[in-house]
């Protein structure tokens, strides 16, 4: 086995470790003399909250044991050492809104929640970088930076973290202009599974110095490291922001609306897709906005626009006509602040609105969130809504249509859980026969494991998990996330 390049799972050990009790007790004991009573909890209500999301309900049984509360990198440093040293499984948490479950404790254990550490360091503002520990949000983040006209673009779901935005990979609504999160970490400081701390570079915006640790890191949904520091790259912050809402009779035409944009010479920041059912949703959301807006139920583009005023009202011309070329049944655009914020805070908003349409609390949230080429995007969309129609299940889908990922969301009752993850499966495997991926941005978490070997390959997989091993030997840092072990 260890003159291998890759690790199948057919010869690999699975990993046992020790949640015994009496170690469990032990290693309780030595996090209060390390991090003080208040900074260790064991409640059960603290430990329950702390695995699973809204958007990605956790088994009973997969609750952790321990959590702790560490503020700086040699606390992490210290329960990680103390972790492997007595093999007891570790999960980290930031924000908790994943939607696929790599925050689940699957195997128990302790949970490091990072919500002290959430400082923002120093900001070089001639570099344009800045430095942030994990449980910084993007939102507050953009909110220190925005009298110095700066500006952090990753955008994903409100109370997002920066430590599960690096872990996750994650992009959102300013991806078409911006690109994603690897494109915004210049460094990392990174503690691994026996307590050892990586700072994977320096500051400079390029280097070629030896292996690429910080995009190892990125995306590696905390299987490999705990991240408990990041210089981020920034920009200047857009300018006379505009924003728009065409609505459409069909999805196609949408879509061929957003393409005959994206082809053009204008670069927006952000093209985004909703579907009937969304907007559905958006309306039955209390308290979205201070006046109650009634949106018109039809697909519909939510778009930004940004630039000097002649930069800014060709776009809007250009994305006009594209849209009325293409039978668009209304557009509207906008520059006011008030609008700015109320429509893009409806988008923004889809996720909460969602889960309101659960009838009753058990009911399940199954998402997917697929990406294909943009002119595929459509016959996705398209193909998912004809099978939950005719199954009669409620099932949303909202794309970043700019860089073709479509969300696909099924509310439906435990009952019909099989019915619904078969049609998710369906949307993975068309994104694969579409050229796609399974994952845009949410991750492979616990879900889509055994998608991922169709997207990649064995041997894809099987070099992930030797190098899994080869930085984590005892499996401890959330075990069975992406791959089986």
């Amino acid at each position: 086995m260890e003159d291998r390049s890759t690790l199948s799972l057919a010869i690999g050990q699975s990993p046992v470790h020790d949640t015994s009790p009496t170690n469990l007790a032990d290693i309780h004991d030595k996090f209060v003399a390390l991090l003080g009573q208040d900074n260790v909890s064991t409640d059960s209500d603290a430990c329950q909250s702390h695995s699973g999301s809204p958007w990605s309900r956790a088994l009973p049984t997969q609750v952790p044991d321990i959590v702790v509360y560490p503020n700086s990198t040699e606390q992490v440093s210290d329960i990680l050492q103390r972790c492997c040293s007595q093999n007891v499984p570790v999960y980290a948490y930031c924000g908790g809104t994943g939607l696929g479950g790599a925050n689940v404790c699957t195997r128990r254990g302790v949970c490091v929640d990072l919500k002290r550490m959430n400082n923002i360091g120093v900001l070089h503002e001639d570099d344009m970088d800045i430095t942030v520990q994990p449980a910084v949000g993007w939102q507050e983040l953009n909110v220190f930076l925005s009298d110095k006209g700066l500006f952090f673009p990753p955008d994903p779901a409100p109370g997002a973290k920066i430590g599960g935005m690096i872990a996750m990979s994650c992009s959102g609504t300013n991806a078409y202009r911006y690109g994603t999160m690897k494109d915004w970490v210049i460094s990392l400081t990174v503690v691994l599974a026996d307590g050892s701390v990586v700072k994977t570079r320096n500051r400079p915006r390029k280097s070629s110095a030896g292996y690429d640790l910080t995009h190892l890191i990125i995306g590696s949904e905390g299987t490999l490291g705990i991240v408990t520091e990041a210089v981020l790259r920034l920009t200047r912050a857009p300018q006379n922001v505009h924003v728009g809402i065409a609505t459409f009779s069909t999805t196609s035409a949408a879509a061929n609306a957003a393409i005959t944009v994206i082809k053009s010479e204008h670069y927006l920041d952000a093209i985004e897709f909703v579907d009937k059912q969304s907007i559905v949703a958006l309306n039955r959301l209390e308290g979205l906005n201070d006046t109650k807006t009634i949106w018109q139920e039809a697909p519909t583009l939510f778009l930004k626009f940004s630039g000097n005023d002649m930069v800014a009202e060709a776009q809007v011309n250009a994305v006009k006509d594209a849209a009325e070329e293409n039978g668009c049944i209304e557009f509207r655009s906008s520059s006011s602040q008030q609008d700015i914020t109320k429509w893009w805070g409806a988008r923004k908003a889809i996720a909460k609105a969602l889960i309101g349409m659960k009838e009753t609390p058990n009911d399940l949230f199954i998402t997917a969130d697929a990406a294909v080429p943009i002119s595929r995007l459509a016959e996705i969309i398209d193909d998912t809504h004809h099978a939950t129609e005719r199954l009669g299940l409620f099932c949303s889908t909202v794309g970043h249509i700019g860089d073709g990922n479509v969300h696909t969301a099924i509310i439906c009752p435990e009952d019909k859980r099989d019915i619904a993850e078969k049609i998710i499966e369906r949307v993975q495997h068309k994104a694969l026969e579409l050229e796609g991926t399974v994952t845009g941005e949410h991750g492979v978490g616990l879900h889509v494991k055994d998608m991922l070997v169709q997207e990649v390959g064995h041997a894809g997989v099987d070099m992930m998990r030797k190098i899994k091993l080869a930085l984590d030997p005892k499996a401890i840092l959330n075990c069975d996330k992406i791959f089986h072990l």
